[in-house]
């Protein structure tokens, strides 16, 4: 059985607390809807996808104010959308990153030893994708790289993602193969940095202890309380972090992170240096 989306655990958690909230059971709910209790208990644990309709009976029921309930149905319409990233045939968990971060108001990213892919130059992707990935075909690598520079089209979309990106200064002295790449890569966050909706930070090398010693971390935004999630990756797995409140702890540590790396201007002035210290 394949397992359900991050969107459609978000969503079902999200039916279930507007549920508790107006005090509501399921067997009232039954009563009122005439949608079955073993159904609507299945929507709440994500066990099966939800029907549009039925969604749209259940948030009329519970009061949900307009924008919420906008953005719950586009959970529940996701099933029927067909993404650009459908036609590629990626892992289930990357998929999920796409779409949400097709639909996301804002990224907050922090990285230790790699740019972060929404920043990427196409040859340092490919660089970094080999790299990891170590038994990837060619033809593997060159579709990843591709997938990735495709992502990058949120940040000039006509409502563009807000990103902010914390960069470890570890990850501007990886020693990258191949000449003038990391050069390269250094100019492009440059580039991007001019963004009005984009800041880039660096976080020094000589930086006392902060909570993004454990690792890198991403917390994808919708501008709604409670249905941020945080994305983990590993070597060969990704988890999400969905709980409110343990994505309110990755928030905080992400503000503690902003308040240790360098100013923007400093950033940018690191950036430059290191890119001239790079070599022609």
């Amino acid at each position: 059985m394949t397992p359900p989306t991050v969107r459609r655990r978000r969503l079902g958690l999200e039916l279930r607390r507007l549920r508790d909230q107006s005090g509501l059971t399921l067997e009232d709910v039954e009563v009122r809807t005439g949608l079955g209790a073993s159904k609507l208990s299945r929507l709440e644990s994500a066990a099966r996808g939800a029907k549009p309709a039925d969604v749209e009976l259940l948030l009329n029921l519970f009061g949900a104010d307009e924008k919420h309930s906008a953005f719950l149905m586009s959970l529940a319409k996701d099933g029927r959308k067909r993404g650009w990233w459908q036609t590629y045939d990626l892992a289930p968990v990357y998929a999920d990153l796409i779409s949400l971060e097709d639909d996301a108001a804002a990224v907050s990213n922090y990285e230790t030893l790699l740019v972060p892919g929404l920043l990427q130059t196409a040859a340092y992707a490919r660089a970094a994708i080999s790299a990891v990935g170590m038994t990837r075909t060619p033809e593997e690598v060159s579709r990843l790289v591709e997938v990735r520079m495709a992502r990058q089209s949120v940040l000039t979309r006509p409502n563009p993602l807000k990103l902010r990106a914390i960069i470890h200064e570890a990850a501007l002295d990886v020693r990258v193969p191949g000449p003038g790449l990391m050069r390269d890569q250094l100019q492009r966050l440059l580039d991007v940095a001019e963004y009005p909706h984009v800041t880039i930070q660096v976080l020094p090398s000589a930086s006392a202890l902060h909570p993004g010693a454990t690792g890198g971390f991403a917390i994808l935004g919708f501008g709604l309380s409670g249905m941020d999630v945080v994305l983990l990756e590993h070597l060969n797995s990704s988890l999400y972090i969905e709980e409110p409140a343990d994505v309110g702890d990755y928030t905080e540590a992400f503000e503690r992170l902003t308040a240790s790396a360098l100013s923007f201007d400093q950033s940018l002035d690191l950036i430059a240096e290191k890119k001239k210290e790079a070599g022609p």
